[in-house]
């Protein structure tokens, strides 16, 4: 039996960081794409119907309005990500990195209980499909320095700095530090016979 691929829809949104496509299914948001990266590059298939009026698409815009002018310090939009179970929960991590807070590839490695992948959770938030909503601009290098980001080091320098700025001129209800979780069964973890 032949398995039909969801219709997609897709709208474009001017940010302060760029004019972002956005794409989604009826079931959530599949990607935010930066300016200059095309949903077919980014392996979004089948092709994207413009949909300005999509619930999702208005949902999402409107929440990066909110993100973007202060408002807002964590997304509340349905997902629809695709990737493996390891990319998966790399993705899923992110959202748990603090507004305004950083943390490093060994880090959030550690945390999702595989202490010796930060390599791994660095190639899997480079494929992260929806950034800013699942925020891997706070993920650093060991040392503190910026490193490789979709929407390059500059973009990612900005996004830290907006988020800085947000909470000095306001106060935020202290958030629990980084989560240690249970490891991920993933073909790392898994024990070799």
């Amino acid at each position: 039996m032949m398995q039909t691929k969801p219709m997609l829809h897709s709208t474009t949104h001017a940010t302060p960081v760029g004019t972002l496509t956005l794409v989604a299914s009826d079931s959530g948001l599949r990607a935010v794409l930066w300016p200059k990266l095309s949903p077919q590059r980014a392996g979004i298939s089948p092709r994207p119907h413009r949909n300005l009026d999509h619930p999702i698409l208005q949902k999402t815009t409107q929440q990066l309005d909110e993100y973007f002018g202060g408002s807002r310090t964590s997304f509340d939009l349905p997902l629809d990500l695709r990737g493996t179970r390891f990319q998966l929960a790399a993705w899923r991590s992110l959202a748990e990195i603090p507004f305004g807070a950083t943390t490093t590839y060994g880090q959030q490695a550690a945390a999702l209980g595989i202490p010796t992948a930060a390599r791994a959770v660095g190639a899997a938030n480079g494929a992260n499909p929806v950034c800013i909503v699942l925020p891997c601009h706070r993920v650093i290098g060991a040392d503190g320095s910026l490193t490789g980001f979709g929407g390059g080091l500059p973009v990612k320098q900005w996004l830290l700095d907006h988020e800085s700025q947000v909470l000095s001129t306001r106060t935020i209800v202290s958030t629990p530090s980084w989560p240690l979780r249970q490891p991920v069964q993933t073909r790392l973890s898994m024990p070799v016979a």
